[in-house]
């Protein structure tokens, strides 16, 4: 079962710490438009301008976002590429050893020289055109296209209090009421994914979407 939950991780473009990232980024950003809304000045103009402001602002850094994530994919693809020449260039298997156990962390530590002298044989092995190519794919798109709309999607469950409710008061309490709950499921399922405690995970992401509107309301927000 493991083993099928390994297969199913590796072919879903967004890992689980990317999904629950992006949509934490998208809550933190929209906070600091929900938080600069005072409750006794503004009228309907005054909650139309900051909904435009949060929605214009998470298409942005979704796009944004989406970028970095093709770039950072071919990053670590070109880096894969170059530990790959690495390893068949090294004038001694010794080097080519210390790099893949470089590559593979603390758990080389469990291998022995025959097993790393086996992946080295392997790497040596394989056809030159076969590594990773440092180029956009179809993959990179299609991740970018989901990391955009993670970002952008988790705007509305915020602010769609602002549309439906006239109070801006009662809005802005039920507003805040939807991101501390989207904040703590974000991080239960982190701290989860993680191994952690997942209710004190998600408590501190609430802490931190509090302490990023208690920073944004002292800065005159």
């Amino acid at each position: 079962m493991t083993q099928d939950l390994g297969i199913e991780e590796q072919d879903r473009v967004l890992d689980p710490i990317d999904r629950i990232s992006e949509v934490l980024f998208g809550l933190f950003m929209v906070l600091t438009f929900t938080g600069t809304l005072s409750v006794l000045d503004s009228g309907r103009d005054d909650v139309r301008n900051m909904l435009v402001a949060a929605i214009g602002c998470n298409i942005a850094w979704g796009f944004v976002d989406g970028v970095m994530y093709v770039l950072r994919n071919i990053v670590s693809r070109g880096r894969a590429a170059r530990l790959l020449r690495a390893v068949r260039g090294a004038r001694e298997p010794a080097l080519a050893h210390r790099l893949i156990g470089r590559q593979i962390g603390t758990l080389s530590g469990a291998l022995g020289k025959a097993e790393i002298e086996q992946v080295r044989q392997w790497i040596v092995a394989q056809p030159e055109h076969a590594d990773p190519a440092a180029r956009v794919n179809a993959r990179d798109l299609r991740g970018a296209v989901g990391v955009f709309l993670l970002v952008f999607l988790s705007t509305f469950p915020v602010v769609l209090p602002f549309v439906f409710i006239t109070d801006p008061g009662v809005a802005k309490r039920a507003s805040a009421a939807v991101a501390i709950a989207m904040l703590y499921l974000c991080g239960h399922a982190w701290g989860r994914y993680a191994g952690l405690k997942a209710w004190r995970t998600g408590l501190v992401m609430v802490l931190l979407g509090l302490a990023v509107e208690a920073i944004v309301i002292a800065l005159g927000g």
